[in-house]
């Protein structure tokens, strides 16, 4: 393992205590200020159709949020995760219409669109551990967003890029290798940090 993965295992493991230790009410209080807070990024709430992800364990809470852009008309792709850790996609038909996969995850239950699907989106949403001044994400280290991204990149138009974190997960700086490519904005529940334009 070469000196910048062994420094972004270290970070990820300090970072994942760091959630672990967050309270039920804590995480609860996070989502919902999440929603709030979407409410004025524009880049996501004026877009026809974004991708997001369903949140889980002790990450920042995406339910609220997601309900949000349905509500104010955006069509929201969820990610399908496959065998291979690509990500496949569907549209997200409110929270009955999620199921949950041998992995543990939930997952969107309606037709699969394709793993191109997201480059039809004008905003996508990313999970992630922590992002820096930079707007340098790092992910959990599976790769699965990093495919997707880089069929964003191929495809033309460039969406809006926007990592959901907690505000303490706003670092200085995050060791980066060179697929590491920058995000927009780090939406977190005390508000949006924008990182470009």
């Amino acid at each position: 393992m070469n000196e910048i993965r062994a420094q972004k295992a270290e970070l990820r493991a300090r970072l994942l205590r760091a959630r672990r230790a967050l309270s039920a009410q804590e995480r609860e209080a996070a989502a919902a200020a999440l929603a709030r807070t979407v409410r004025g990024v524009p880049e996501c709430t004026d877009s026809k159709v974004v991708a997001a992800y369903v949140s889980m364990g002790s990450e920042p809470g995406t339910g609220p949020l997601i309900d949000v852009l349905r509500e104010r008309g955006a069509r929201v792709l969820l990610p399908v995760l496959l065998p291979d850790n690509d990500l496949d996609w569907a549209a997200y038909d409110g929270p009955d219409a999620l199921v949950r996969t041998e992995r543990g995850l939930l997952e969107p239950a309606g037709p699969r669109l394709g793993p191109d699907a997201v480059t039809g989106a004008q905003a996508v949403l990313l999970p992630g551990l922590a992002v820096d001044a930079r707007g340098v994400r790092l992910g959990r280290g599976g790769g699965s967003y990093d495919r997707a991204l880089s069929r964003i990149g191929r495809a033309g138009a460039r969406p809006a890029l926007v990592v959901v974190l907690y505000a303490h997960e706003v670092l200085d700086v995050v060791p980066a290798e060179p697929h590491d490519g920058p995000v927009d904005a780090a939406l977190t529940p005390s508000g949006v940090r924008r990182f470009r334009g």
